[in-house]
């Protein structure tokens, strides 16, 4: 059975909270890490009815996508909602973690999952997100003490690839030196020539955790003055995380797809609001779970035939509409970021098997309830 860490850690794997917005307030909000994990509940919002849901199944870990807290706090009391949403949670021994706009952008993240949901093909990022600076770490180690670095270069973070971990190459050869004067050999002798079998181990790592690696390799390796290259790899240029998703659909109309996101998304009072022409042929379909009007200028003048995304404000849509950019579609937001629970709770499921129940909350927590 898996311990917290553990999950947060193939959570944190997936959407990396270094790739969240620097306004944002994401990861572990609350919980012992030594705890094993039974039961894990996905929701969109951390609201005190969801916080009684996980209370009530006996959830261990609660995942949400919007933060409880994005300002700091001083404490948390029962006077408050978010105070009580806490304390419900922490009663009742549930850890809480959020993954937000590091969920945004990731593949298989809240627009990947979107996109799936309204039948996309080939979907990719509006906004790329650059490549993580990446380095290439070679060192040669005695053979009998290969395995025990290549578990420390894993735990220092080298080795992680995409949805792997622990990835190195290994290759058998013979090392060669002769210790000087002053030197305190670990194998040989000074002044005598020695031949050692040694492994060359060669890792990947992101940039951003070259110093970390290194000193983990260098305070365990056996030698007095250990021999590894450090390289720099080329810019991986753009890849397929980022901001929104552009792709195809089967040739239909403005109406008929429009249909489509009705049937695809959780009912909501606010529904799907449509501006545009509804016999306007749909082949090119942008979108952005969640608030995306900050998308509206770049897709003016795109290629797509209709951008899908929530919280369209009065003005800007209007101008949008009248400049003949793509038709909009309206939606509410908590039934368009709703799709990526499925996708991360079959996730989970898929990379922990049986040792963890998971449960995806049906729970609406759109704001609004009803209609006069």
């Amino acid at each position: 059975m898996p311990a917290l860490s553990d999950v947060v850690d193939l959570l944190h794997g997936w959407y990396p909270p270094s790739t969240a917005g620097d306004w944002d307030r994401v990861g572990l909000v609350s919980g012992d890490l030594d705890q094993p994990v039974h039961r894990v509940l996905f929701a969109v919002d951390p609201t005190l009815a969801v916080a009684e849901e996980a209370a009530s199944w006996g959830a261990d870990l609660l995942v949400v996508h919007h933060p409880l807290f994005l300002k700091g706090v001083h404490g948390f009391t029962t006077a408050t909602p978010k105070g009580r949403t806490l304390t419900t949670l922490v009663r009742a021994g549930c850890a809480l973690l959020t993954a937000h706009t590091n969920a945004d952008a990731a593949q298989g993240g809240v627009s990947d999952a979107m996109a799936q949901a309204l039948g996309l093909r080939t979907p990719r990022p509006i906004l790329p997100s650059p490549g993580e600076a990446r380095d290439a770490l070679a060192v040669y180690v005695p053979a009998g003490q290969a395995d025990l670095m290549r578990g420390v270069l894993a735990e220092a973070g080298a080795g992680r690839i995409g949805d792997y971990d622990q990835a190195s190459f290994s290759s058998v050869g013979e090392g060669r030196f002769r210790p000087l004067e002053g030197a305190a050999p670990t194998i040989g002798t000074v002044g005598a020539a020695e031949v050692v079998a040694e492994d060359r181990i060669e890792v990947v790592l992101p940039r951003r955790l070259r110093a970390r690696v290194v000193a983990a390799m260098l305070a365990a390796h056996p030698y007095e003055e250990p021999a590894y290259s450090l390289v720099e790899l080329a810019d991986p240029g753009l890849v397929a995380t980022g901001t929104g998703r552009i792709g195809e659909v089967e040739p239909c109309t403005l109406a008929e797809f429009a249909a489509r996101i009705r049937d695809a998304l959780p009912a909501t009072v606010g529904g799907v609001r449509v501006a545009g022409d509804p016999t306007r042929v749909v082949r090119r379909v942008a979108l952005c779970g969640g608030a995306g009007d900050f998308l509206l200028d770049r897709l003016a003048a795109s290629d797509a035939d209709v951008y899908v995304t929530s919280d369209l404000r009065h003005h800007l849509a209007g101008k949008f509409v009248e400049h003949g950019g793509p038709a909009l579609v309206d939606v509410a937001h908590w039934a368009a970021e709703w799709t990526w629970l499925p996708v991360v709770e079959a996730r989970l499921r898929a990379a922990l098997g049986d040792t963890v129940s998971t449960r995806v909350s049906t729970l609406c927590t759109d704001p609004w309830t009803f209609r006069p």
